[in-house]
């Protein structure tokens, strides 16, 4: 089973940019996206009923914001839009499809880089969302949550750590939080596999200085599995060959 979790920064744009072809030609069996930026009246057909692929949205109210979707080329036996916050499901945040022995979460955790406010509301959604990772994981289910997850967990996963200490995305109460998650039983997949790797694992770089071309990154997009689904993983890697967004695709492939 190959997985893909991509942040579009908007669907019509990615798609511009060349984002569909790469994910046909890509050979994935489920595609998580995050941030579409858009609702379903402003899709065309081909990304609603896309040929090969089950899909599944979860839009948010606010137009042109947020918002995350599933492709999958096995029908789901259902389907979760929301993790039951009124305040975060109207932003768009969180689909769940369910096969008959695992599930596959699309997650897009709030940015609080944008004010003070925002990082408020970042600390809100983390507060309620670890105890709706622990009843998935009481579930005693194999799970796959995909996404961007907004936070830079160690050193290594950021260019610049340094300076970033105090800045959304690395601050300690982030990074805690993320330990506290990973202490509930869950695996980084792609730091399961690859426990050294720096700057290869970026999947995201600023649009300011020159960051891509430099590779002043940072890796917040990840796939966190249990450790069923984790040790099943057998390689994964971050597609940098073309570029569909400020975030690039990060692949990962589980054994049967």
């Amino acid at each position: 089973m190959r997985v893909v979790s991509l942040n579009l920064n908007g669907m019509r744009s990615a798609w511009r940019k060349g984002a569909e072809t790469w994910l046909r030609a890509s050979g994935a069996d489920v595609i998580a996206f995050q941030e579409l930026k858009a609702q379903g009246g402003d899709l065309s057909d081909a990304m609603l009923r896309p040929d090969g692929y089950h899909a599944c949205y979860h839009f948010a109210e606010r137009k042109g914001y947020s918002g995350v979707g599933l492709w999958c080329r096995e029908a789901p036996l259902a389907t979760h839009s929301g993790f039951g916050s009124a305040e975060f499901d109207a932003e768009g945040r969180y689909l769940q499809v369910d096969f008959p022995d695992h599930s596959v979460i699309s997650v897009y955790l709030p940015s609080g880089s944008s004010s003070v406010e925002r990082q408020a509301a970042k600390f809100r959604f983390l507060e309620i969302f670890l105890p709706h990772l622990a009843v998935l994981r009481a579930k005693r289910r194999e799970i796959v949550l995909c996404g961007d997850w907004n936070i830079a967990h160690r050193e290594i996963d950021l260019k610049n750590w340094r300076g970033n200490q105090k800045n959304s995305g690395f601050l300690p109460e982030e990074r805690e939080w993320f330990s506290r998650m990973l202490a509930q039983g869950w695996v980084d997949v792609y730091r399961g596999l690859y426990p050294d790797q720096g700057e290869a694992a970026y999947t995201w770089w600023s649009n300011r200085g020159q960051a891509w071309a430099k590779n002043v990154g940072w890796r917040i997009d990840y796939q966190i599995a249990t450790p069923g689904l984790a040790a099943r993983a057998r390689a994964g890697w971050v597609y940098k060959d073309e570029r569909f967004s400020d975030h690039a695709p990060l692949v990962i492939d589980y054994a049967p």
